[in-house]
């Protein structure tokens, strides 16, 4: 092993190593103290006995309690504490062997600063300073074979539980580290998440606006010029009760165009009734008055915590409702429905279910949408929730009835606020 040798992966700090960090200085007090109580000692062997334990303790306190975090990876200065630690038992062992007590740190701090091979070494030299330095080296073979085998199992069965807590600890630390990318990962995506969600929002605005602009463009613009133009022909024909006649009625019948045009721009924008009312509770009133009017019982239900959501969200599930509900009645022939609002993790579902006669969707989705202006179709809901980054589903068939599901992205209620 060279100076430049690395621990590849020390154990990880906890409590356990909390415990561990004062643990040397109480067993070389505790040492100490009943060393010097010891009976039979002279003066010089009380004071030899104090400088060797001080010695051990400033060795401790400089190697091991005040180490510089570098040396916790490198593998040679943290080999040189724990020889010279091993060295400073075995001797203080040897001359009072209370002092095994102290000896014994070397099993509890070697999977703390050394890696696993180095550290079952230093294990079993702790186990011959612990076995061999109370009593000295045995002169009788069978005395020898005996302490050689208690070193050999005691090592073993300390190294080995001793590798399954470094193990352990370590699969511990990686499992935190892995949970602390995996939150620090999911943070990021709800950070995108809520990006995308403001990007489509935005987009939709500006969708919105130049559709609006080319709806008053196409229509009331036009409508208008068009009746000032009749106005001003009728005011040159004043005289002509006929043509002024012929004129006025131009007037009207643009006026109504340009009234009826207006209102399809209004019905596009937000609906009243989210005005002052929360999703669910204006989902609800609209299908009470859909049922009162159509005769077929509703059922409405809200799951989950409701939240407030992005107001363009709010209003696009309130139209996907509304236009459900419409074609419920004018097509299906349902004795009942259920309207189901979901409010998800990270999404809001609606889903509309009737009992009705159903349809097939390929057929119903190569047919263009009614183009009246009365209400939005199937194309144009689609339309709305891509804006919001939503997606429909439409599940039907002839006779079985039909589900309409609508599901947004929710992006959490501290971005809403902003």
């Amino acid at each position: 092993m060279v100076e430049g040798m690395t621990i590849q992966d020390p154990a990880p700090a906890g409590p356990l190593t909390r415990i561990i960090r004062p643990l040397p200085y109480i067993l070389l007090g505790v040492a100490t103290v009943l060393a010097l109580l010891t009976k039979g000692q002279s003066t010089q062997d009380r004071l030899v006995t104090v400088g060797l334990a001080a010695l051990a303790a400033l060795w401790i306190l400089v190697m091991y309690t005040l180490r510089s975090p570098s040396w916790t990876s490198r593998t040679v200065p943290m080999l040189v504490y724990v020889g010279v630690q091993t060295a400073l038992a075995a001797v203080l062992t040897t001359r009072q062997p209370i002092f095994f007590v102290f000896a014994v740190i070397g099993f509890v701090q070697a999977y703390e600063v050394l890696p696993p091979v180095w550290a079952f070494c230093s294990i079993i030299a702790t186990s011959i300073v612990v076995n061999v330095a109370p009593s000295g080296i045995p002169t009788n073979l069978d005395w020898a074979i005996f302490v050689i085998i208690v070193i050999c199992l005691q090592g073993f069965m300390i190294g080995w539980f001793g590798l399954l807590g470094y193990r352990y600890h370590e699969q511990t630390e990686q499992r935190r580290k892995t949970l602390a990318q995996l939150e620090t990962a999911l943070a990021e995506n709800a950070g995108l998440h809520a990006q995308l969600v403001a990007q489509a929002r935005e987009a939709g605005i500006h969708d919105e606006r130049q559709r609006m602009a080319r709806e008053i463009h196409d229509t009331l613009a036009q409508g208008l010029t068009g009746i000032i133009t009749q106005l001003q022909a009728a005011y040159r024909v004043r005289e002509q009760p006929q043509a002024w006649q012929h004129h006025m009625d131009q007037v009207k019948l643009l006026a109504r165009d340009s009234l009826a045009a207006a209102r399809r721009s209004v019905a596009a924008l937000g609906p009243r009734e989210l005005d002052d009312s929360r999703l669910p509770d204006a989902v609800a009133d609209l299908a009470a008055r859909w049922s009162q009017s159509a005769g077929v019982p509703v059922r409405v239900e809200t799951t989950g915590e409701p939240r407030p959501i992005l107001a363009e969200t709010e209003i696009t599930l309130f139209r996907v409702a509304q236009e459900a509900l419409a074609n419920v009645a004018k097509h299906a022939g349902a004795e009942k429905v259920a309207v189901t609002l979901s409010y998800l993790e990270d999404e809001v579902m609606l889903d509309v279910r009737d009992n009705g006669s159903g349809f097939e969707v390929d057929a119903v989705n190569e047919r263009a949408e009614a183009a009246d202006g009365s209400g939005f179709g199937l194309r144009a809901i689609r339309q709305r929730l891509k804006r919001v980054g939503g997606t429909l589903e439409i599940e039907s068939a002839p006779g079985e009835g039909t589900a309409v599901n609508a599901s947004v992205p929710a992006p959490p209620e501290e971005l809403v606020a902003q």
